[in-house]
C-alpha cells in the first residue's frame, strides 16, 4: 500500500487508475511495439516526475496506476503521455502510422481514470499487472473489449 506524501503545502494520497486507447481501436501494442510503448511511458514518467506505480499494455489499450500531485491533474498528465507517446511511438514506427492511423493520430480523445483508495489498490494493482495472464486463458469473441 502506497503511503501518504508530503511537501511544503500539502499531505496527500493520490492514486489514479487510466486506461486508454488507440484510435480504431486498433490491436498494435504486440512485441516490438508494446516494449516500445512502455519505454517511452516510463521515460516520460522520469522526465515529468510522474510516479508511475503500474503499467501494462495488452493489444488494444493501456492500463497504468500513478502516484498523483496536487499541482498536476489527471487530464494534465494524460495530455503529456498522450502527445509525447504518439510523437516517439510514430517516429520509430512510422509504417504503423501509415497502415493504421492514417488520420495521424495515435490515441482516441477518451480516457477513463478513476482514483483508488486504501480498501482497493491492491485489487487494481492486482488487475493491472495480470491484464496479459486473463487474455491468455480467455477466448475473446468480439473485436472489442468494453472499458467505456
Amino acid at each position: 500500500m502506497l503511503d501518504t506524501q508530503r511537501n511544503t503545502h500539502h499531505v496527500y494520497r493520490l492514486i489514479y487508475h487510466f486506461v486508454w486507447i488507440p484510435k480504431y481501436r486498433h490491436k498494435v501494442f504486440n512485441e516490438p511495439h508494446r516494449s516500445t510503448i512502455k519505454a517511452i511511458i516510463q521515460k516520460i514518467g522520469y522526465d515529468y516526475d510522474i510516479d508511475i506505480v503500474e503499467l501494462e499494455i495488452p493489444e488494444d489499450h493501456i492500463h497504468m496506476v500513478i502516484r498523483g500531485i496536487p499541482e498536476q491533474s489527471p487530464s494534465d498528465v494524460m495530455q503529456i503521455i498522450k502527445s509525447i507517446t504518439a510523437r516517439e511511438f510514430f517516429r520509430t514506427y512510422p509504417e504503423i502510422k501509415k497502415k493504421y492511423f492514417w488520420g495521424g493520430k495515435l490515441w482516441t480523445q477518451s480516457v477513463f481514470v478513476e482514483t483508488i483508495g486504501n480498501a482497493t489498490e491492491e485489487v487494481i494493482r492486482k488487475y493491472v499487472q495480470n491484464q496479459l495472464i486473463e487474455l491468455d486463458r480467455k477466448e475473446i469473441n468480439s473485436d472489442q473489449l468494453d472499458l467505456f
